[in-house]
């Protein structure tokens, strides 16, 4: 088997499979869903905004101040959720009132050495500003452009250009919070080592060089498929090290 040659391809972004956070390391941050943002989800409200023949006429449909709030301590869904923390989106499907505004938010919750495993997200640019603790951040805008790294302390900025590469992570024993701003209202996400894992042996196979002698199985991939972690992931091991949090 190669699992050694495709864990040295994920550990270039810092992946690492952990174990769960202690008890003393969790994140304060949403449960959800809530009840009371009766817009979200509500498929015939976005057709008639989608369709509505001016803004007056969008206003219209949403005539009530408790439309035009979201509230990121009980969001209506959107949440993603790891051992290393959890995202909580808001667009255009959860919060209505989005529509024809061109704009989006999501609002991170990383615990100690959390992780915002590597992505893209193919229709916008990103903005990130760290509001709690420290935020390191990798992007690659695209094929033969450099690694960008940096690390922002509270009310620090960084953009990410729309489709880039990149990622997120807590460096600190204590949790951060980051807000994460879109130039569209469905941004839309791709994790990385999810997405690559998805594709056909043969193709990822030839991908990773491991074709002939060294090819990798159904089985193999398989295997590893089921050890990649849910994001938002525990990270980096020097971090994990540093805040004395154990790996399996």
């Amino acid at each position: 088997m190669h699992f050694s040659t495709i864990a040295a391809l994920l550990s270039l972004s810092g992946a690492v499979l952990a174990a769960p956070l202690n008890t003393n390391q969790t994140v304060d941050a949403p449960e959800g869903p809530a009840e009371s943002n009766s817009t979200a989800n509500n498929l015939d409200l976005i057709t008639k905004l989608e369709n509505a023949a001016t803004a007056v006429d969008r206003f219209a449909l949403l005539n009530d101040g408790s439309d035009w709030k979201f509230d990121f301590n009980a969001p209506p869904g959107g949440i993603t959720k790891g051992k290393g923390g959890m995202t909580v989106r808001s667009d255009r499907k959860l919060f209505p009132a989005l529509i024809g505004t061109g704009v989006s938010m999501t609002v991170g919750f990383l615990g100690p050495c959390g992780f915002n495993t590597p992505h893209t997200h193919p229709r916008s640019s990103e903005i990130n500003i760290v509001i709690e603790g420290r935020l390191g951040t990798n992007f690659i805008g695209e094929n033969g452009g450099p690694l960008i790294t940096n690390t922002l302390d509270k009310l620090q900025m960084t953009v990410f250009p729309q489709g880039a590469l990149h990622t997120e992570f807590n460096p600190d024993c204590d949790s951060a919070i980051f807000v994460a701003g879109f130039a569209s209202e469905d941004p839309g996400v791709q994790q990385v080592a999810q997405t690559l894992f998805s594709v056909q042996e043969s193709v990822l196979s030839a991908d990773l060089g491991l074709q002939g002698t060294d090819s990798i199985n159904g089985q193999d991939i398989e295997a590893f498929k089921d050890k990649l972690p849910a994001n938002v992931a525990l990270g980096v091991e020097s971090c994990l090290a540093k805040c004395h949090i154990k790996k399996n």
